[in-house]
């Protein structure tokens, strides 16, 4: 499946500091693929808590990932990011919409990508993925709402996009950690417009998944 791509590149690649199993980090890494935005990764050693440190603080003061520079600019905040990378070089009107209503649209989907989705499917992956401690009835309260709602905008859509009839941001911001929620313990199965929003955007040319991590049994 066809995209725009705009032909506006960074002087030099972009440095994208990640964690490679974060859905907030691969939704940044996608956008650049997709884009043919050159880049390249450095990986903080998580496990000895490298991106808690004071030295980090210098580069996000919340000390965690993604974190991109791009020349003397250094932002942080996966959604915000996105946002810099559609103005800097990409169309913004095709990515982040053409007019008060699409924009609006979008950034709904950008609100529940750090909302909804950070506190349900992205955070019973945090339990079984890297050990996190989470309230789970509140979790899977919250995937199922979710889940529910989303399976219903989408069956009552004419398009298999998020808003409008092509990819935009909201679906890069919604893509990783609803791709992923299976690996939370959050099955997908009885939800075929989310299965098939998720294939679109896989089929999508450029497109590079998030590494996988051992499906959890369901919860829901």
């Amino acid at each position: 499946m066809t995209h725009q791509i705009n032909k506006v590149k960074p002087q030099r690649p972009i440095t994208l500091i990640q964690n490679p199993k974060s859905g907030h980090c691969h939704k940044v890494s996608l956008f650049m693929a997709l884009n043919a935005i050159p880049f390249i990764t450095v990986e903080p050693d998580m496990a000895s808590g490298e991106h808690k440190s004071e030295r980090f603080s210098v580069l996000n003061v919340f000390k965690q990932v993604p974190v991109i520079t791009d020349g003397d600019i250094t932002l942080a905040d996966s959604n915000a990011i996105l946002v810099y990378l559609i103005h800097a070089y990409a169309d913004s009107d095709y990515w982040l919409g053409k007019d008060a209503e699409e924009k609006a649209r979008i950034q709904r989907w950008l609100s529940v990508s750090a909302g909804e989705l950070a506190k349900g499917p992205a955070a019973a992956r945090l339990e079984y993925v890297f050990g996190a401690t989470v309230h789970v009835p509140t979790v899977l309260a919250t995937s199922a709402t979710l889940l529910e709602n989303m399976e219903v905008y989408l069956s009552n859509s004419t398009s298999i996009f998020l808003v409008g009839n092509h990819v935009t941001a909201a679906d890069i911001a919604m893509y990783s950690y609803m791709a992923h929620a299976p690996e939370g313990g959050i099955s997908l199965e009885k939800y075929p417009y989310i299965t098939e929003w998720l294939n679109a955007i896989e089929s999508l040319n450029g497109f590079v998944p998030m590494p996988s991590s051992d499906i959890a049994p369901a919860r829901n």
